[in-house]
């Protein structure tokens, strides 16, 4: 049991940046005591002392605000950040290595009985207030953005942001960007809150693929117009007005770039 506490503390130091002390973390980590609350209403669950075994998870949740029903499967080196209001349901698996933050709920989409609570692999994060709901199953190191909701399997390797949530990157071996991609990851992380602006939003990037073919296509007609009054005709005599994709962010990057010089010590305002 010691080496299991050992484990699991050790853990934290690798994924929390705030952790400075041993003695630091096995007082002040809610997350992890909801686990060790947790280990306990297991063993009462599986001598299938049920009562017993929920009453303990119903005071688990009251001193740490988690959680975590005591029939739940949970993997080794499972680290709960913050922990507040995480849920997780009766038939949920978790596998190794994997981090959830606060607000997440791994629920249930039925009231029939049986499995209806999501598996999750190995080293698999979940962003803050994050639903991934059913009996659905999610690959290994996938990675589910801020405020996402689940409601499909998720395969190994994928990015999963938006509600519902829809996969904008599968890492593939033979991607010949894979590289590029694992540099900038190792970077700047992966975005738990999802509030970096290089969080990759699917609504935005369609529109912008659309937007960069219709100035594509503006391009080639002018093209054409040309041709045709070379040739003789007399068509095109007004100009399209020329299109860029900039025009729809810009305000957003003036504001990114205020943000940096304030962070930086510089107010342009004062």
């Amino acid at each position: 049991m010691f080496e299991r506490i050992k484990e699991d503390i050790n853990s934290v130091f690798e994924r929390d940046p705030a952790a400075r002390t041993f003695f630091e973390v096995l007082t002040n980590y809610p997350g992890l005591h909801a686990i060790w609350w947790h280990r306990l209403a297991k063993w009462f669950w599986q001598k299938n002392l049920k009562w017993l075994a929920r009453f303990i998870s119903t005071i688990a949740r009251w001193l740490t605000g988690v959680e975590i029903h005591p029939g739940a499967t949970l993997g080794r080196r499972f680290f709960i950040d913050h922990g507040m209001g995480v849920v997780i349901g009766e038939t949920a698996e978790i596998g190794e290595d994997c981090t959830i933050y606060h607000s997440v709920t791994l629920g249930g989409t039925s009231w029939n009985a049986g499995k209806r609570h999501p598996t999750l692999g190995n080293n698999v994060v979940i962003g803050a207030g994050a639903k991934v709901l059913g009996p659905l199953h999610i690959g290994d190191n996938a990675r589910i953005g801020s405020n996402a909701v689940v409601v499909k399997d998720v395969p190994a390797e994928a990015t999963v942001v938006g509600i519902p949530g829809r996969i904008v990157n599968i890492k593939r071996d033979t991607d010949p960007s894979h590289e590029q991609r694992s540099k900038i990851a190792k970077r700047y992380g992966f975005d738990a809150y999802a509030v970096s602006p290089d969080n990759p939003d699917p609504v935005a990037k369609a529109i912008g693929r659309m937007l960069d073919h219709v100035h594509l296509m503006d391009q080639k007609l002018t093209d054409i117009c040309k041709e045709v009054n070379h040739l003789g005709g007399s068509v095109c005599d007004q100009a399209l007005p020329t299109l860029r994709v900039g025009e729809f962010v810009e305000d957003e990057l003036a504001a990114a770039e205020r943000r940096k010089e304030q962070s930086a010590g510089f107010d342009p305002q004062i």
